[in-house]
């Protein structure tokens, strides 16, 4: 039996006026894998996760996600549907501690439930435990009483990534969220994101590519709003048109980190 792709874009575009930011996008991304999208600034990564994800409308084509066609769903229709998303910039609730942003976060996936703070959460699900969880995942569990805007850097990224895991997704898209860090931060951040693999689905924009090398199953290049190349990391490592539209000397030789 075939596996079938738990989201399907087929000739995807969005436009702004005249300006074609993505353009003829067909992507798969299958369960249970790390699929990076990489390329240079204004290759439109970002704006096809803001597309995919429903945080700005496709112009053109359609989004199967788990079979379903999404494509005219909003952003928060789709977390409910099981997709969720960390941003480049971190989005976190500063004031409040990190047990906190993870409770309002969890909540947040019920209407009407996000800024209730005068009742537990409840339910067969155990949130309380899924909570516990999540901290223990991204290694806060010991932070939990701290306020978010009084984390380091990484700790910071490393919450917004378990504020995405509290609504149980089944696929998270994740945009640059090594950006900033120092290299021990890093580590973490990548062995955290090869360990989600074994519940969730991730999409990844990365421009560390020594992460991206290591850890994706599934490579997609885009260039100028359109992919010129997907494949394992071992055919991307070697196409000589990767090479020379992006990454130079930077996926073979001693540099680490890519535009954009």
């Amino acid at each position: 039996m075939t596996t079938q792709p738990v989201l399907h874009a087929t000739d995807l575009a969005k436009h702004y006026g005249r300006f074609v930011a993505v353009q003829n996008i067909d992507l798969q991304i299958m369960p249970g894998t790390i699929h990076s999208v990489i390329g240079p600034n204004g290759a439109g990564k970002t704006t096809l996760f803001h597309v995919l994800t429903g945080t700005v409308a496709a112009t053109r084509g359609q989004i199967l996600f788990q079979g379903q066609n999404i494509t005219r769903l909003p952003d928060y229709r789709r977390v409910q549907q099981g997709m969720a998303r960390s941003f480049q910039v971190t989005s976190l609730f500063a004031g409040l501690s990190v047990r906190e942003n993870i409770r309002l976060a969890t909540q947040g996936t019920k209407p009407g439930q996000a800024f209730n703070m005068w009742e537990g959460i409840q339910g067969r699900l155990g949130q309380h435990d899924w909570i516990d969880h999540i901290l223990a995942q991204i290694d806060l569990r010991h932070m939990h009483h701290v306020a978010a805007g009084m984390l380091a850097h990484g700790q910071q990224r490393r919450l917004e990534v378990g504020m995405a895991l509290a609504a149980r997704p089944t696929i998270i898209f994740l945009d640059e969220p090594t950006s900033g860090m120092g290299i021990d931060d890093i580590d973490q951040m990548k062995a955290l994101i090869h360990g989600l693999k074994q519940q969730f689905t991730i999409v990844l924009i990365e421009h560390n590519m020594g992460i991206v090398m290591d850890i994706s199953d599934t490579i997609t290049v885009m260039q100028n709003g359109r992919v010129l190349v997907e494949g394992p990391p071992d055919s991307i490592r070697h196409d000589e048109r990767v090479k020379q539209a992006y990454l130079g000397n930077m996926v073979t030789g001693g540099a680490q980190h890519a535009t954009g």
